[in-house]
């Protein structure tokens, strides 16, 4: 081939129409945008200005990614599960396995330390009294790592014990509420789980997931409780 013809070639090839290059620059500024205001949200939540991360689209997103860095890191270190998990998802309508992984996460690693509510009016529970308009912390996750309700194994990653929910917690509707209970229960729950299940299910139909032997877990609260350093996988 020829200089003249090579040059011609390059030239060809590093071209792009107007319209093309402009629909490229376009999405690129949308994406930082987009960023912009991921951080900026991130930022409010870490510095205390916010205390949630919102309850609209771009604030239900910020929430399902921390499940689903969870829920992988358990599959990481748990092969037989993500051997389990990747058979059934040929079958996406049902995900029986799937649902068991998630909710055994939630347990271990809830989106929440606690959650606040405000005694409305004075109350007793058995010896102890509670004043009306005192600000009430429920600690979420102590109850989730409670052995008397859960056994000894409770620090365990162990998702059949959710064979059933009402099993797993012996029929006591205030042992496992991860993402609140009642009508103020939050409003992701559903959409966190149905997106996590979609998530997971074209990532193991496409990879194997392995823990780098590097990793070291530091789970960190910032509203929601988070991978501080990420979750360092090998696919």
């Amino acid at each position: 081939m020829t200089p003249a013809l090579i040059d011609s070639v390059e030239t060809i090839k590093l071209w792009k129409p107007a319209d093309l290059q402009e629909s490229e620059d376009l999405a690129e500024e949308i994406k930082d945008c987009a960023m912009k205001l991921v951080k900026k949200r991130e930022e409010k939540v870490v510095s205390r200005e916010a205390d949630n991360f919102g309850n609209d689209f771009l604030g239900l997103l910020e929430k399902v990614n921390s499940l689903l860095a969870w829920t992988i890191l358990h599959l990481a270190v748990h092969g037989d599960w993500q051997e389990k998990a990747r058979r059934e998802v040929v079958d996406i309508s049902k995900l029986k396995t799937m649902t068991m992984i998630i909710n055994e996460t939630l347990r271990l690693y809830g989106p929440a330390n606690g959650l606040m509510r405000r005694v409305r009016r004075e109350i007793r529970i058995r010896k102890l009294v509670l004043a009306a308009s005192i600000d009430l912390l429920v600690a979420t996750a102590a109850l989730h790592h409670d052995p008397r309700q859960w056994g000894d194994d409770v620090h365990l990653f162990k998702p059949e014990r959710f064979a059933g929910v009402a099993n797993a917690t012996k029929y006591n509707g205030g042992a496992f509420f991860p993402f609140g209970f009642g009508p103020r229960a939050c409003i992701v729950m559903n959409f966190a789980t149905a997106e996590t299940k979609i998530d997971l299910s074209m990532i193991l139909q496409r990879y194997t997931i392995t823990l780098s032997p590097a990793y070291v877990p530091s789970p960190v609260s910032a509203i929601t409780i988070q991978p501080q350093h990420g979750i360092q996988i090998i696919l």
